[in-house]
């Protein structure tokens, strides 16, 4: 289900976005910051301060997981269903291993959102599909590294 190409893309992004739906139907995004590709069937997001993600995922386990490249301007996003791991949980340390490294001793792990995935979708700028001549990931490049004020090092 997440390819290389998919898995690759998780590990160079910054932040992955957690898409969940409370008991009411309204939506809920919040960005993750500790988050990692597991195996080639999920995704694992660590609970630092997510309460209301993980009240949402208990309600309702539907979510949708997104992450980008900010200056190729692509991504992935991946649809599936998610449990919460607890602390205290047998399986906690299993999910949790590849988060705590990341997390080190700076951000406490309450618990792992374990994202199983069953449908992945690319995403791309509007540029690639509407000016598919002359947009090229190194224009999408240059063209972010001018808005956000960067330079390549």
């Amino acid at each position: 289900m997440l390819s290389p190409e998919v898995l690759h893309a998780a590990h160079r992004s910054v932040l992955c976005w957690l898409a969940t739906v409370d008991e009411t139907g309204q939506p809920n995004v919040s960005p993750k910051e500790i988050f990692a590709p597991f195996d080639a069937e999920h995704i694992v997001i660590a609970n630092i301060a997510s309460p209301r993600s993980v009240r949402n995922v208990v309600l309702n386990p539907q979510v949708c997981v997104s992450f980008i490249d900010i200056f190729v301007q692509k991504g992935f996003k991946i649809i599936g269903t998610a449990q919460n791991v607890r602390r205290q949980d047998a399986s906690y340390s299993h999910w949790a291993a590849p988060l705590q490294a990341m997390a080190g001793p700076r951000f406490p792990i309450h618990s792992v959102l374990v994202v199983q995935a069953q449908a992945v979708e690319s995403i791309v700028a509007p540029s690639y599909r509407l000016y598919s001549a002359e947009t090229t990931e190194q224009s999408q490049v240059e063209s972010a590294m001018r808005t956000y004020g960067v330079r390549p090092t």
